[in-house]
């Protein structure tokens, strides 16, 4: 009887592919001011990101403006997880660079 555990292995079955990230500089840049929307269905995660439009300004009346949607984004749970780690990245760096401050744990502020 052979041994048929070495080729049914987690290890054979977990390979990593060699990917090469390639620019698309024709690809549109789109701007946002805002995240509209954010939410995870079990399979995606959906992300909506709107763009502030103010209307124009008048004596004595107050500010006021429309938002629209700019784009959508569908993530599957990898890339969610992916995009996750990388505003982790983001928001240490901006911590550290002193232009966000961190937010006091609930815990610490148990007093004694």
């Amino acid at each position: 009887m052979a041994d048929e555990t070495a080729n049914n292995s987690p290890a054979a079955a977990h390979t990593t592919a060699a990917i090469k990230i390639v620019d698309r500089p024709e690809l549109a840049e789109t701007f946002a001011d805002c995240v509209t929307g954010l939410m995870f269905d079990g399979q995606m995660l959906r992300i909506e990101f709107g763009v502030t439009r103010f209307d124009e300004m008048k004596p004595n009346a107050p500010l006021s403006g429309r938002r629209y949607p700019a784009a959508r984004v569908v993530l599957p749970p990898a890339a969610a997880v992916d995009l996750i780690n990388r505003m982790q990245q983001i928001a240490n760096a901006l911590t550290q660079a002193g232009v966000v401050k961190p937010t006091p744990r609930p815990d610490a502020l148990k007093l004694s």
